[in-house]
């Protein structure tokens, strides 16, 4: 199930999306404006961004810069319809442009869309030191050497490498491979992220998945 981010300081907007949307068959998350979302997305990453253009304390250009550096694709809503104004959202990132009032089908089929063009940008390569990820054939390369990775491993790693140093939450990651509906306990993301170092351990001494320990793991790369 995708998720949708809903970020807009009107909360009438923010509830007559979510409300179509969800009947959509997409989750939702929602955030009155630019600074919580991005503490919103810490804590559960979206697939797509829905981003009100005027708002208090960072508007969505400004919101919609810092959302493409996590390559969370954006869908900008405003009441202005200006073509300066949708230049200035493209220039900024966004994936495209509703102006409100809008028909809740039309923002259906732009969101849809909008992830039909993020699902094909899938086979894009993760390059993290000598390690080459491939996400369209699940292929996993350290510099020679190929590293065999059951799907679960590969996603894992594979999340773990979009960011380095970034610290993932253990929440965030078993939500992310597993699912939210997922009801084992945590110590199947141990045993997976074990099973990965003693893949990586032969063969590399650059790449290595570091324990922050009472919050979750990151990978780091060797300078």
């Amino acid at each position: 199930m995708n998720k949708i981010l809903v970020v807009d300081d009107d909360e009438k907007i923010v509830n007559l999306v979510s409300i179509h949307l969800s009947r959509a068959n997409y989750r939702m998350i929602k955030a009155n404006n630019g600074i919580d979302a991005l503490e919103k997305i810490e804590q559960e990453f979206p697939d797509l961004a829905i981003v009100d253009v005027m708002m208090p304390k960072m508007d969505g250009y400004e919101l919609t810069k810092q959302l493409r550096t996590y390559d969370i694709p954006v869908l900008l809503l405003t009441a202005k319809g200006e073509l300066e104004d949708k230049e200035k959202g493209f220039l900024a990132g966004s994936d495209d442009y509703v102006v409100k009032p809008f028909e809740p089908k039309e923002l259906l089929f732009r969101v849809q869309a909008i992830l039909r063009r993020y699902d094909k940008s899938v086979d894009t390569l993760i390059n993290i030191g000598p390690m080459t990820i491939n996400q369209q054939n699940y292929d996993v390369t350290v510099g020679d050497k190929t590293l065999f990775l059951p799907l679960k491993e590969f996603e894992l790693l594979s999340v773990l490498a979009s960011r380095t140093d970034h610290v993932f939450e253990r929440e965030f990651l078993i939500e992310r491979v597993w699912g939210i509906d997922y009801e084992g306990d945590d110590q199947t993301l141990n045993v997976h992220i074990k099973r990965i170092r003693e893949k990586l351990r032969p063969i590399t001494d650059e790449i290595k998945i570091v324990t922050v320990r009472g919050v979750g793991y990151k990978l780091e790369v060797a300078q």
